[in-house]
């Protein structure tokens, strides 16, 4: 049984109208409900008074069900939903099972402004004032596919310099020679608009040579390892984010697989895998997120190892319920001796860069 709490919305089983069913189009995706979040706009410098989003949700599986089309639909990557469901047949789950639809997230720290894409987790957050009332702040968040290991996507701060609706793909010659050798495909360049193009409709240009933001041709990657470095949405996602966001918008690429928050005085905890091995001390990673959000000493120690031996990707809730005490200092998760940084995550200039 779980120490740690899932943050559970009060709601019944995920069922009937409005709500995914089995036999799934392209229409069906392009329609579904995306929701945004509203949060207080915090200081400058300083996190929002509460910085948990959504909430979990329990789905029954109906027939013909399969996780990828889950995921899709209500707008998960298939990390996600994999990881918040262990043991569960992605292709052919058990028909009547329940399965947890991890719809709820910490947001990363610091940074509460712009494109924030937290590596780990395949998850992109944009943040934007509410128009006509610069007191709220809006919260769209999207899965994404990222990097393979021999292409990791980097760490690293950028601007969206440019926005491309059907762009070509010119095929750097790495990864053309990387094409000849796997399908004896020595093509160049593919047009806008071909279905084969790995850019979708609409790309975002980086002030990070070579990466960018944009569509795919392959929507089940979304929530893998798959490009040569750049971010892929689902088609859909970037149809809507594309025209959010101005050419000028600061953005980040940040690498944390354990990210804490509140929400309603409650301490939560997301961890995610160490995908690229930058963090292998998840505890470490832990007490320092702890220490930097001022939240160690309301954090109970075998909640906070039990949620990182869990390993689901979800938030769980590591501070005490309403009638509990209070941890004992003994228990309390103790403070690092010394900041860690991944965004340890290397350097774009260091590493190959792709522009899938």
């Amino acid at each position: 049984m779980r120490l740690a709490a899932p943050l559970l919305a009060g709601v019944v089983l995920v069922l009937g109208t409005g709500t995914a069913r089995a036999g799934y189009d392209e229409d069906t995706f392009v329609r579904k409900s995306i929701p945004a979040y509203a949060i207080p706009t915090p200081a400058r410098g300083a996190p929002p008074a509460d910085t948990v989003i959504g909430a979990l949700r329990p789905y029954r599986i109906r027939k013909g069900d399969t996780l990828i089309d889950l995921a899709r639909y209500y707008d998960l990557g298939m990390n996600e939903i994999a990881e918040a469901n262990p043991g569960i047949d992605p292709w052919v789950p058990p028909v009547g099972a329940t399965i947890l639809l991890p719809t709820a997230w910490v947001l990363p720290c610091c940074t509460y402004e712009g494109i924030v894409v937290n590596i780990p987790e395949m998850r992109l957050f944009y943040y934007r004032h509410s128009p006509g009332d610069p007191h709220t702040t809006i919260v769209y968040t999207y899965p994404v596919g990222l990097g393979r290991d021999d292409w990791r996507t980097p760490s690293g701060k950028f601007k969206v310099r440019g926005k491309t609706v059907n762009p070509q793909w010119n095929i750097p010659e790495s990864i053309r020679q990387e094409h000849i050798k796997e399908r004896n495909d020595p093509r160049t360049f593919i047009p806008g608009g071909d279905p084969e193009n790995p850019l979708g409709k609409y790309r975002m240009e980086l002030t990070l040579p070579l990466y960018g933001i944009h569509g795919t041709d392959i929507p089940w990657g979304v929530g893998m390892q798959v490009s040569h470095g750049c971010v892929r949405l689902y088609p859909e996602d970037i149809e809507r984010l594309f025209p959010l966001v101005p050419v000028g918008t600061a953005g980040e690429f940040v690498y944390q697989p354990v990210k804490v928050g509140t929400r309603a005085g409650a301490v939560y905890v997301e961890v995610h895998r160490d995908i690229y091995g930058y963090a292998p001390a998840l505890y470490r990673e832990a007490s320092v997120a702890l220490e930097r959000a001022r939240l160690g000493a309301r954090a109970d120690r075998d909640r906070l190892l039990a949620a990182l031996e869990d390993l689901s990707g979800v938030p769980m809730r590591i501070s005490p319920e309403p009638d509990e005490p209070a941890p004992a200092s003994a228990q309390s998760v103790p403070v690092a001796p010394t900041e860690v940084s991944h965004d340890g995550a290397p350097h774009p200039d260091k590493e190959q860069a792709g522009n899938d």
